[in-house]
């Protein structure tokens, strides 16, 4: 690997160094409890982030699902924060046995266990049985990138399992014709998935860019699209923390009903390591 393409490669794999360190078994929020123990990846802020912003989406454009589809759902995570806040049905799959069952145990614990299903399969598995309103994904990430030893992990983490490509072509096959679908994914694949959307006839309807801090450059991508073109796409930015490594007040407002208090600055010590 050439000097260049290292830089480029730890550019992309520190921001997930920095969010995911997570050093206890579970994450407690304020409605429900995540168990990780038993799951490769563990609760991050950016995925917190991007269930945060998917309701607000939501929210915000009286959008009304009644089916949804969680693919790689990991401990659960997601699926929660959007049955926390919307009544919907969710269908969530998840390939890695022991994330399955963790899964399984975790949405047990909430006032949502009938409205989210856990299926133990890959998504070349699952066969489902309606089309979806929503369907919404965080998937591996970085596709042709470094690789864990760790199989799980790196099935979580990496593409191994499923490409960008097989995720779009499966949304595009399984999503109701006035539905919507979210994807989470690094900065550096956004314009390589946007030349996915078009292959598929898919319409972005709204990019959000994240920065670690206002003195970053972007590291994450949120995007929402559809089968229907919209007449304005938007592109937004956010930053998770200002220029004295403060969360910013739009990180803060967006978390606000999920996290048991406000977020506080890495200094203060008070907030957990995502």
């Amino acid at each position: 690997m050439d000097a260049e393409k290292h830089v480029e490669l730890i550019e992309h794999l520190e921001p997930l160094k920095l969010y995911c360190k997570m050093p206890n078994s579970f994450f407690q929020f304020k409605q429900f409890t995540i168990h990780q123990d038993q799951c490769a990846m563990k609760v991050c802020t950016d995925a917190c982030l991007f269930g945060a912003w998917m309701v607000d989406v939501i929210r915000n454009s009286n959008l009304n699902f009644s089916y949804a589809l969680d693919i790689g759902t990991g401990t659960g995570l997601l699926s929660l924060m959007l049955a926390q806040e919307n009544h919907i049905e969710i269908d969530a799959v998840e390939i890695n046995e022991n994330a399955a069952t963790q899964a399984i145990q975790n949405v047990d614990s909430t006032p949502w266990k009938n409205k989210v299903h856990i299926h133990n399969q890959s998504l070349q598995e699952f066969v489902p049985q309606k089309k979806f309103d929503f369907i919404f994904s965080n998937p591996p990430f970085f596709e042709n990138d470094l690789t864990s030893s760790d199989k799980n992990k790196n099935a979580a983490k990496h593409d191994s399992t499923l490409t960008l490509d097989v995720l779009i072509d499966f949304i595009k096959n399984n999503l109701a014709e006035t539905g919507y679908a979210a994807v989470l994914l690094p900065y550096h694949r956004t314009a390589y998935i946007e030349s996915l959307l078009q292959k598929q006839s898919l319409f972005t309807i709204e990019k959000m860019l994240v920065r670690q801090s206002v003195s970053h450059g972007f590291f994450r991508t949120m995007i929402l699209f559809s089968n229907k073109e919209a007449e304005l796409s938007s592109v937004k930015e956010m930053s998770i923390h200002d220029e004295n490594r403060n969360y910013t007040d739009e990180f803060v407002a967006k978390l606000k009903g999920y996290y048991l208090r406000p977020p506080q600055s890495p200094k203060g010590g008070s907030s957990p390591k995502k």
